[in-house]
């Protein structure tokens, strides 16, 4: 079992979008990235864990994150997946990552899986995604410039504000104001896909801490803004597709999605 003190790196046989390869390798030093892979994901009734649900393409949802990622941001791009639900099969699935381990995953949520990964990583900032979501590649080039400056963001999708899914509103200088499935007047949805910088991560573990075992962790990041402050700017990805998958109607979505997004190639040699 490989733990988080553990770095290792992958194959050779990732790929990338027809993007712009200067793109490669441009966070210095690599970025570290969580996906939260721990939770039972019964809304979807597969009997594995959610991000092994294979898609159109033959990959699985967390093998087309990991390809963005690495894509976008380099192959050595250190990513921690939190595992609880059938660890085993996530961990032998990609094996060259590191692992959190949240045992309280059947009574938590994940509030609590992301602290756990936090508490674990190097100094520096964090990108995290949740492990059921299916993006286009061009979402992590739109964070670029957020991710090389430092900030702090949350991606959001200002094309649809869906009842059931977690939603925003913005203070007058334009930062996250409200974050939660409970806001009233939203101006769109959280993707599943945020950052937390360096100066701004201490004072997140502190929330997460500190806010209920079955809190989503968007709630840590507004009682933050609330009580400390925190500056969280939204991202609007709406112009490409990322479609958090909880439901087989989701899943059809991200899959007709997918097999829009055109070919991908293999990375060049001498940049891996």
């Amino acid at each position: 079992m490989r733990t988080v003190d553990q770095l290792s790196s992958g194959g050779d046989n990732r790929t990338q979008p027809l993007t712009d390869l200067a793109s490669l390798q441009a966070v210095e030093p690599p970025l570290q990235v969580v996906i939260l892979a721990a939770g039972m994901g019964t809304r979807l009734g597969r009997p594995h864990p959610k991000p092994l649900t294979p898609l159109v393409d033959g990959r699985t949802i967390m093998q087309q994150q990991l390809d963005g990622i690495r894509a976008v941001f380099g192959p050595e791009t250190s990513v921690t997946a939190v595992v609880g639900f059938k660890k085993k099969k996530i961990m032998a699935a990609s094996p060259d990552l590191l692992f959190a381990f949240n045992p309280d995953y059947k009574s938590t949520n994940t509030s609590k899986s992301l602290l756990r990964a936090l508490r674990t990583t190097r100094p520096g900032g964090v990108l995290w995604l949740n492990g059921d979501v299916v993006f286009e590649p061009a979402v992590l080039d739109e964070t670029m410039e957020l991710v090389r400056a430092d900030q702090s963001f949350v991606c959001v999708d200002t094309s649809a504000v869906a009842d059931e899914e977690v939603k925003y509103t913005l203070d007058d200088d334009g930062y996250i104001a409200e974050l939660s499935k409970t806001v009233i007047g939203g101006l769109g949805e959280a993707v599943g896909i945020n950052y937390v910088s360096a100066a701004d991560k201490p004072v997140l573990i502190r929330h997460l801490a500190a806010v209920g075992a079955t809190d989503y962790f968007e709630r840590g990041i507004e009682t933050a803004i609330a009580e400390e402050g925190l500056r969280v700017r939204p991202v609007d990805i709406s112009r490409f597709s990322a479609v958090e998958v909880d439901f087989e109607s989701d899943l059809s979505r991200a899959n007709s999605s997918l097999s829009g997004w055109g070919s991908l190639r293999p990375l060049a040699n001498d940049l891996i």
